[in-house]
């Protein structure tokens, strides 16, 4: 565990991505099967241990401590793994135990004496060593390491390109020896041929009016960027899959794509709930999601779709080095001769000039869609984000004043600051409802003037939560708005980020719910 500690406590203070890298790459090259191969694990979000969920630990230290001290303990800290790795009495003895040992040990134990377990580990274990055992417990490392960091750190180490690593992953499982094996010791690469291979998309950069406008338009094409999750559709002999760009098999959520995947080839799209011509919001695709079974009940009340567009394999044959126009060729051609359910060709825009694209950009969001795509014809099909090749022109941000109604603590490098901020808007009745919450958008210098008011203006506490008095109104932008059960005003907005402090504005000339409300599409369901 000490080993893993010191990756953590190196990557949350080192700022850069290639220092990052480094460090990963290191620990992965100098540590020891099968501690890497968890350690990798854990930054993949691929660990789970139901008996040691965050209230338990909390019960935990309070029985150890006092809950009085450990709430005024755990507001001034405001990270509850750090806040219990400090409370706790000192240890007799430094032995922790290594990663594979928690694992192993955890995986084994009954979940009502998991609590016992882990307070024997805490008892003999050094702050740095208590502080990474709990991040691991409760899945909250965060310490700015991605899973795509990781795979591009063992890219390195290995000398191979990350996009190998990419179509194999979702074939591997902890604590990936064979695929330690393969980079380190140059034995063959693990065999992901036994299940549909997942490709690595292809992204595109955001691009600014100043910069669209200079484009050769003979050059591009334009599509309707839709508000959906990209998914890639892989129909191979060795199976059927739908995978997320990120390459989580989504299959058993969406048995009706799968279903209409009586062909052989690899497609590109976008996952959409549909209702006859309505495209529905984001938020109806979101009840499908994140589920370990779907019920007959909910595939009728959220029916999906595809849209495709961009093909990767047109039967065995591989035609990502063919153009975008090439491509599209293929995919025509595809849609006619096998002509799938549920699926659909997304359509590429007519234009002759900027203005033609701006104007369709302006009415984007009365027309259910987050923006444009503009893509190079001659394109070939690439992993990752290469430059110049693919654009997305997303439409403007709807903005609303809001009041600062709570504040919490942040977490990593933003611990010592209250940095999460909910905030709301008036009724009808002139209550105060929250509308969401918001992490960024604000400067160093903000954050310090807001963490220093928060202090000093609160009215009232729960657990890490302060409330505050309403006085301040925060310009949000967001980007769209939501219902939602889960707040009181009945809405959230999606994506909200603090545009600027309106220290000019009062909060009583903050935004009325029913405005907001009014932004809600019109085919959203009552």
């Amino acid at each position: 565990m000490k080993a893993f500690a010191t990756l953590l406590e190196r990557l949350l203070f080192s700022p850069g991505r290639n220092a990052k890298i480094a460090l990963l790459r290191q620990y992965f090259a100098t540590q020891p099967d099968p501690e890497r191969g968890f350690a990798l694990a854990a930054l993949a979000g691929a660990l789970n241990f139901p008996g040691a969920k965050a209230a338990t630990l909390r019960a935990m230290a309070e029985a150890r401590t006092d809950t009085v001290l450990f709430a005024l303990s755990y507001d001034f800290v405001g990270d509850l793994a750090e806040t219990i790795a400090l409370i706790w009495p000192k240890p007799a003895i430094d032995a922790p135990p290594n990663l594979p040992t928690v694992i192993t040990a955890l995986r084994a134990t009954k979940r009502d004496a998991i609590p016992q377990l882990i307070a024997g580990w805490l008892d003999q274990s050094d702050i740095s060593s208590r502080i990474a055992l709990l991040k691991l417990l409760t899945g909250g490392l965060r310490v700015g390491a991605s899973l795509r960091l990781a795979l591009q750190a063992l890219a390195e180490l290995g000398a191979v390109d990350v996009h190998q690593i990419e179509e194999i992953w979702h074939a591997l499982k902890p604590p990936y020896e064979n695929l330690f094996t393969w980079l380190i010791h140059k034995a063959a690469r693990p065999d992901a041929s036994g299940s549909p291979v997942f490709r690595p998309v292809m992204l595109a950069h955001p691009i600014e009016a100043k910069d669209i406008a200079a484009l050769d338009w003979q050059a591009h094409r334009a599509e309707w960027k839709w508000d959906g999750i990209r998914v890639q559709i892989v129909a191979t002999p060795q199976g059927k899959r739908l995978y997320t760009r990120n390459a989580e098999d989504i299959s058993h959520v969406f048995p009706e794509i799968l279903a209409a995947m009586n062909f052989s080839a690899v497609l590109d799209g976008e996952l959409l709930v549909i209702r006859g011509d309505d495209i529905a919001p984001f938020s109806d695709l979101q009840q499908r999601l994140n589920r370990k079974t779907v019920t007959a009940a909910m595939m009728k009340e959220f029916p999906v779709g595809v849209k495709l567009y961009d093909m990767l394999f047109d039967g065995e044959e591989d035609i990502r080095a063919l153009s975008l126009d090439a491509r599209r060729h293929r995919l025509e051609a595809f849609m006619v001769a096998q002509t799938p359910t549920i699926m659909s060709l997304s359509e590429q825009i007519k234009f002759d000039s900027y203005e033609d694209l701006a104007a369709l950009r302006t009415n984007a969001r009365a027309a259910a869609q987050e923006g444009l795509m503009i893509k190079r014809a001659d394109a070939p099909y690439l992993a990752g984000r290469p430059r110049g090749l693919w654009w997305k022109w997303k439409r403007e941000p709807l903005s609303v004043d809001a009041v600062l109604m709570y504040a919490q603590r942040g977490h990593g490098k933003r611990s010592s600051y209250y940095s999460d901020y909910t905030f709301g808007v008036w009724n009808e009745t002139g209550e105060l409802l929250p509308i969401g919450k918001a992490y960024s958008g604000y400067t160093d210098a903000e954050l310090v003037f807001l963490d220093k008011w928060i202090r000093n203006h609160t009215i009232a506490r729960f657990g890490p939560v302060r409330e505050v008095t309403k006085d301040i109104v925060f310009e949000v932008g967001f980007d769209s708005v939501q219902i939602s059960t889960r707040h009181k005003s009945g809405i959230a907005l999606r994506f909200p980020r603090i545009l600027r402090i309106r220290n000019d504005k009062p909060a009583t000339e903050a935004e009325q719910l029913v405005a907001i409300k009014a932004l809600i599409p019109r085919f959203w369901r009552q």
